[in-house]
């Protein structure tokens, strides 16, 4: 990227990360500094049976010296309060002021507040509050200010500095600084304690949980194991469970204890040893407070329990940041992070959450491995950014990090093969998928489908910061591999994408993977499709899917093909399948072929899997998305389009949060009601005749299908058959 280009970018910005009112302080610091802060804090605490459990990708730290600084003009002098995390010294105009004051006089006129802070152990931050002078997102903030004095004194012009708006997020306080930030927790007791083998203790919550053990009434001297468990097996088994905690306790009289580290558990099995004594147990809760705005209730009670328990699982790993499973990694990994920022979409909207873990992911350049050492990751982050911009129109973030965008995808252009496509070097990962026996050597076609998309997120948002050279390079190179990938990869006696090119030849095996994401993409036409449909993702020949994590596509691709009861049958018997098992979250994997505790077992270890992962979660995504049929067609939902499918349903109604307000549905097999409170909408229907809606324009589209636009505001009514 050119040099004027990038300040064009810098200088641009404003109001970035949760921009702060007018007129109103808030905490604020060098965008992306607190998310890398952040996700070093959670993802260094996973443990492995008491042992320290860190990521094995590389770790970044945030800058550690920021300079701020705003121009004002004053009608009045007013009196300014300063408080900062770190070490720190103040400049008005450009003259170093004494000590560290906690208050300046400000006078009236044009002036320039310079604040510099140094932090080693948190993120550099200032809350600045003034009668008009506060600190918010139209600070412009620096790493690197290039400020040097001459000889005869006079100070830099500062021409070679970047500057940025600062970041902010929900720290309007300055008692309440970046570094004090918690998740917020509430006491849940047990559902039940028994006691057994003398003095042990098997408490059940009830159902997956997350948060801290908290004993009360603990007595006498000696040492006290927890032993926490997704699953009753897995707390008994006290050799083999994934998690615990050891405690000792030295001549204590009627003691409440809160465990250290929060931990996922639905059963804890406690053994007191050495004459200790417990009253009783239970737990402080931990989660992150977000507002739920989607909702799907139906003529199908299991499909019901489902979506609530799925929402339950986003709950769960809707943290800090999304994370993957509650109970062992407890890390941010872009493939699940992609999927749980759709399913996002349609029940929170919760947007700080999306931008926290897009910045975590990336971290500082340089660049030098993919995103979470996986080659598929990197382009689900791509991929995820072009999805944000559809679902929010948010130009600013797109602005914000496009240059690291551009840093990565430099990285991936550098590691093409000589076939200019993408294959595994010595340091990467190439994972797709948990699923026996697949093979992922050579040029994945799966990998090169999601390397043309994520071109395409360049050339979108290198046109929406204004880049063009940009988007016409990346439009060029995407349509290049496009071009490539069915020139190479597509089989025309099987009209499927064979799985990979090795040592320069094609390897004669269809796999799922690029074939449904090629459907859902828009790069097959109709005959390809059906072509696709019947012969790889109906065929019980091409190896099935076992995980969540690619069943969400694999359906995805179905309900683009229109076979949306097929997919209800899907869903019924897949996520159904966990549910009569006994799960109460969805989990990493379920094989419907495995029996007893054998479904608990995964990484070669008894209880390695996760019962709670966030990839579980997406009927929630399927079903706003394909059923109640809402998406937008302009970015920010500007123009959105509904259309709905019962599928083999009697009746469904639901909430679809999206920025300019909530669309609210109601369907059955005679008449739909649909009320939105922004946005341009239109609602699309199969009808065997004209639908009738008073006060609505009816266009026929062919066929059975008909077209109604949404005015904003009152419920409408539609009558069809």
């Amino acid at each position: 990227m050119n040099k004027s280009l990038s300040a064009l970018i810098m200088l641009s910005l404003s109001a970035i990360m949760a921009a702060a009112q007018e007129g109103r302080a808030t905490w604020i610091w060098y965008p992306g500094d607190f998310e890398v802060w952040l996700s070093n804090q959670m993802q260094n605490k996973r443990t492995e049976r008491g042992a320290f459990f860190p990521p094995f990708w590389r770790q970044d730290g945030h800058y550690v010296l920021i300079d701020f600084h705003k121009e004002f003009d004053l009608v009045a002098g007013e009196e300014v309060e300063l408080y900062a995390e770190g070490q720190y010294n103040v400049k008005l105009n450009g003259k170093l002021l004494e000590g560290y004051p906690k208050k300046i006089h400000v006078p009236a006129g044009r002036h320039k507040l310079n604040l510099k802070v140094h932090a080693q152990d948190r993120v550099p931050a200032i809350y600045v509050k003034g009668r008009t002078i506060v600190s918010d997102s139209t600070w412009l903030v620096t790493y690197e200010d290039k400020e040097w004095i001459d000889e005869t004194g006079k100070a830099s012009d500062q021409s070679g500095t970047m500057w940025l708006n600062a970041a902010s997020w929900h720290f309007d306080q300055p008692s309440t600084p970046p570094s004090s930030f918690r998740l917020a927790t509430e006491p849940h007791p047990a559902q039940t304690i028994e006691r057994a083998d003398g003095n042990g203790l098997l408490v059940d919550f009830g159902r997956e949980t997350f948060g801290f053990a908290r004993l009360h009434g603990v007595s006498g001297t000696g040492r006290i194991s927890l032993y926490y468990g997704e699953s009753k097996e897995e707390a008994l088994a006290t050799g083999t469970c994934e998690t615990l905690d050891r405690i000792t306790v030295d001549n204590v009289t009627d003691k409440d204890t809160v465990l250290e580290l929060s931990k996922a558990f639905r059963f804890i099995w406690i053994e007191p040893e050495g004459g200790v004594q417990i009253d009783s147990v239970s737990m402080l809760y931990e989660y992150l407070p977000t507002v739920q705005r989607g909702s799907f209730r139906s003529s199908d009670t299991l499909l019901n329990r489902i979506w609530d328990v799925a929402k339950y699982t986003m709950e769960l790993t809707t943290r800090e940041f999304f994370i993957d499973g509650i109970k062992r990694d407890r890390w941010i990994w872009s493939g699940d992070a992609y999927q749980s920022y759709l399913m996002n979409y349609y029940l929170n909207f919760d947007l700080p959450s999306v931008k926290r873990t897009m910045l975590a992911l990336r971290g500082k350049d340089p660049v030098t491995s993919h995103i979470n050492t996986i080659m598929d990751y990197s382009f689900y982050w791509f991929i995820s950014i072009f999805d944000y911009y559809q679902y929010t129109g948010d130009k600013q973030f797109v602005s914000l990090i496009y240059p690291k965008m551009q840093q990565l995808m430099d990285f991936c252009l550098d590691r093409r093969n000589n076939d200019g496509f993408m294959e595994g070097l010595p340091g990467d990962w190439v994972f797709i998928d948990w699923a026996e026996g697949l093979s992922k050597q050579g040029a994945v076609s799966f990998e090169q489908l999601l390397f043309c998309r994520s071109l395409e997120a360049m050339q979108l948002c290198a046109g929406i910061i204004g880049d063009g050279p940009g988007a016409e390079r990346y439009g060029q190179l995407a349509a290049e591999m496009k071009e490539k990938v069915f020139t190479t990869y597509w089989d025309m006696d099987r009209n499927a994408f064979l799985h990979s090119l090795v040592d320069g030849e094609l390897v004669d095996h269809v796999t799922r993977y690029a074939n449904m994401f090629a459907i859902f993409f828009g790069y097959l036409d109709e005959l390809q499709k059906q072509s696709v449909k019947n012969g790889v993702l109906l065929n019980e020949n091409v190896p099935a899917i076992t995980t969540p994590y690619m069943r969400f596509y694999e359906l995805e691709a179905l309900c683009t093909l229109g076979e949306h009861k097929y997919v209800l049958e899907e869903i019924r018997d897949y996520w159904g399948g966990m549910l009569r098992l006994g799960a109460t979250s969805f989990w990493e994997e379920y094989d419907p072929g495995k029996q007893g505790v054998a479904h608990y077992s995964m990484y070669g270890r008894p209880f390695g899997k996760s019962l709670c992962h966030s990839w579980g979660a997406s009927p929630i995504y399927l079903l706003g998305r394909y059923f109640l049929g809402v998406k937008p067609v302009k970015p920010g939902y500007a123009e959105y389009q509904v259309e709905p499918s019962l599928g083999d349903l009697e009746w469904m109604e639901g909430t679809v949060p999206t920025p300019n307000g909530d669309i609210r549905l109601y369907i059955d097999r005679k008449q739909i009601r649909i009320q939105a409170e922004g946005g341009s909408g239109k609602l699309i229907l199969h009808s065997r005749t004209k639908p009738e809606a008073q006060g609505l324009t009816v266009t026929p589209l062919g066929g059975d299908r008909y077209e109604l636009e949404i005015p904003v505001g009152s419920i409408h009514q539609v009558s069809y058959r």
